[in-house]
């Protein structure tokens, strides 16, 4: 269950202080009027959200009703939907939901309401400013590669997570970047709460590099990226079957002691491996490699050229997540890269999810409905491949929680997973639609950051004194 830092009657009243601040005319894009809605019914909708702030914060209780509901799972939205949160976990969510009596209960008044967003991949937390190297954490040239867990330097406070959270992102997939070697180490899964803990799963993957990156740190060629690939893991089997005797330290050795051991549980399939390849080439070298490891979890990230060879990815059950903006040969490893990517690989039975592969992995992941928007605008282009709107939600939902393991805890409005919940104002999947509310854990987030704060301390200036000092 999660608490907020400040739960004082101060604190909860400056957040509701804002949100009727926004509600008064401030050029605001957290709180827009759908077609035919008027403002003094976006108040009402606002006014109920403020009024269960006072007690959602503590009671972890909360009812929204009368909801354009979407679960997440891949099906296609319900009218006059209905979700109940209790104890920070979904209780029930549908048409039909019975109230619980003494609830604090929110009319969304037609509006949409999603699981939170989740990003299947980026590097939030890790970097505030990626170009400047004090602040970067993505990644490092040292003797571990391996066995670094990023898990302990994500930082809560970063303006990204904020802005991310403000967006309706309260999940991600937390990758590291490679160093000195193939293997970056362990990535892990967070929320975006408003909150110092925020890992929802640590170590939750090992992440490698194959494509033209792999090959850089890997002498040159796939040829001794591939081998270097098997050796260091068949060290990690050595290392299993006699940890005491492995040594590390000799001139012959791929893998110190530490990056040996943080290898045994990919090795014994404990631990999933998510593999970054582009190409189609690329991408069946990795499925091959089951052939020398056959209980290896993979997870391919990337694919840009998936859609060439999605058969044999589907065959393989292996989930794949990638960007569903690539549609350019910006590389020679992305010759083929086309926005019916994702499209095609749903349609040929993988489990796909998308996020930030393209760059300002660390920034921009409040691209994630827009993705997923593009993937229902494609529907209408001849010739192109995209997907039904409930299958695109599902991509930044629930199928990154299933690739992660976890989609029994998080990623949909099913009964028993965590509570995080967004209210919009208009449909997620269009730009022009933003958050209204959003609860992670069952906890309503604030829904400031410093863009917000310029915003409102800009809009109307006024001519005196120099600005103060900004204000944390």
């Amino acid at each position: 269950m999660r608490y907020p830092t400040n739960k004082t009657p101060f604190a909860l009243f400056q957040r509701a202080a804002c949100l009727v601040r926004m509600s008064k005319g401030f050029p605001s894009y957290l709180l827009k009027r759908q077609k035919g809605a008027s403002t003094g019914s976006a108040r009402t909708v606002l006014g109920a959200i403020l009024l269960a702030t006072t007690t959602t914060a503590f009671a972890q209780s909360i009812v929204i009703t009368g909801a354009t509901l979407a679960i997440g799972d891949g099906s296609e939205p319900i009218k006059n939907g209905t979700v109940v949160i209790s104890a920070g976990k979904v209780v029930a969510a549908g048409a039909g939901v019975a109230v619980p009596a003494g609830v604090k209960t929110i009319d969304a008044g037609g509006k949409w309401v999603t699981p939170g967003i989740m990003s299947g991949f980026s590097r939030v937390g890790l970097a505030e400013v990626p170009a400047v190297k004090e602040t970067n954490d993505t990644s490092a040239r040292s003797p571990f590669s391996a066995a670094i867990d990023v898990a302990p330097v994500i930082n809560p406070l970063a303006n990204p997570i904020a802005i991310s959270r403000t967006a309706g992102i309260t999940r991600a997939v937390v990758a590291p970047a490679t160093g000195t070697n193939i293997f970056a180490g362990q990535g892990a899964v967070v929320d975006l709460g408003a909150d110092m803990s925020p890992i929802t799963k640590a170590r939750a993957f090992q992440y490698v590099e194959m494509g033209e990156a792999g090959v850089q740190e890997a002498g040159g060629s796939r040829a001794a990226m591939i081998l270097t690939f098997k050796m260091m893991l068949r060290e990690a089997q050595d290392y299993a079957k006699a940890p005491a005797s492995y040594d590390g330290r000799s001139r012959d050795a791929l893998l110190n002691r530490v990056d040996a051991e943080a290898l045994v549980p990919v090795v014994s399939g404990a631990m999933p491996l998510m593999v970054h390849a582009e190409s189609a080439r690329d991408i069946l070298a990795v499925l091959a490699l089951r052939q020398d490891f056959p209980a290896l979890k993979l997870i391919l990230a990337g694919a840009t050229e998936g859609w060439m060879v999605a058969a044999q990815i589907a065959a393989a059950k292996v989930p794949v997540i990638t960007a569903g903006l690539e549609d350019l040969p910006s590389s020679f490893e992305k010759l083929a890269a086309t926005q019916s990517n994702v499209g095609r690989l749903v349609k040929a039975g993988v489990s796909v999810s998308m996020g930030m592969l393209t760059g300002d992995d660390a920034l921009q992941l409040r691209a994630a409905t827009q993705q997923a928007g593009n993937m229902v605008a494609l529907l209408k282009v001849p010739g192109a491949t995209g997907l039904s709107w409930g299958q695109a939600l599902r991509t930044i939902t629930s199928a990154p929680a299933e690739a992660m393991g976890l989609g029994d805890r998080i990623g949909s409005l099913k009964a028993g997973k965590a509570g995080d919940v967004v209210i919009w104002d208009g449909d997620p999947l269009e730009m022009t639609s933003a958050p209204v509310a959003v609860w992670i854990d069952g906890v309503q987030q604030p829904l400031e950051n410093r863009q917000t704060k310029l915003r409102d301390r800009y809009a109307t200036p006024t001519e005196g004194a120099l600005p103060k000092a900004y204000e944390w």
